[in-house]
């Protein structure tokens, strides 16, 4: 049984989805999602946190995620990208959740509505992207040779 936070993060996932592909406007996403009949299972108020922040906050999401990516934001899959800005917005934005639940649920996303190894590279960023922002939490220490 899926959490009402897990819910929403695969909401708000969708969205961010149809506002890279479409262009669609956080407002225009959040009626059409919330058309779902399993929409209301959903935290929306941490649904609309996201969505809403992600899309506010998108430049500086990728700005963060720029020096831990392998290759350009623009060369990743539309889904990995929009789960690595969710994540990263959530490292920032939302520090009542630990840094290794926003990780394990960005590897569910990504084995849910990923390709096959995107669940992989979305760790392995995240991994590397979460002592930068999260250096505080036990466990989320820098790696060797990186300067606080």
């Amino acid at each position: 049984m899926k959490s009402a936070r897990r819910r929403a993060r695969e909401y708000a996932l969708q969205g961010l989805y149809q506002w890279q592909l479409a262009g669609a406007t956080a407002s225009e996403i959040e009626r059409t999602l919330a058309e779902d009949e399993a929409f209301t299972e959903a935290d929306h108020d941490y649904f609309l946190h996201l969505l809403r922040g992600t899309i506010r906050h998108a430049d500086t999401l990728l700005e963060q995620l720029k020096p831990v990516l392998d290759r350009p934001a623009e060369a990743l899959s539309p889904v990995e990208r929009a789960i690595l800005m969710l994540a990263t917005f959530e490292f920032m934005h939302s520090p009542e959740a630990p840094y290794r639940v926003v990780i394990n649920e960005a590897i569910e996303l990504a084995k849910t509505f990923g390709g096959t190894d995107g669940h992989k590279y979305v760790n392995g960023v995240l991994d590397k992207l979460a002592p930068v922002l999260r250096p505080h939490e036990k466990g989320a220490s820098r790696p060797k040779g990186q300067a606080s």
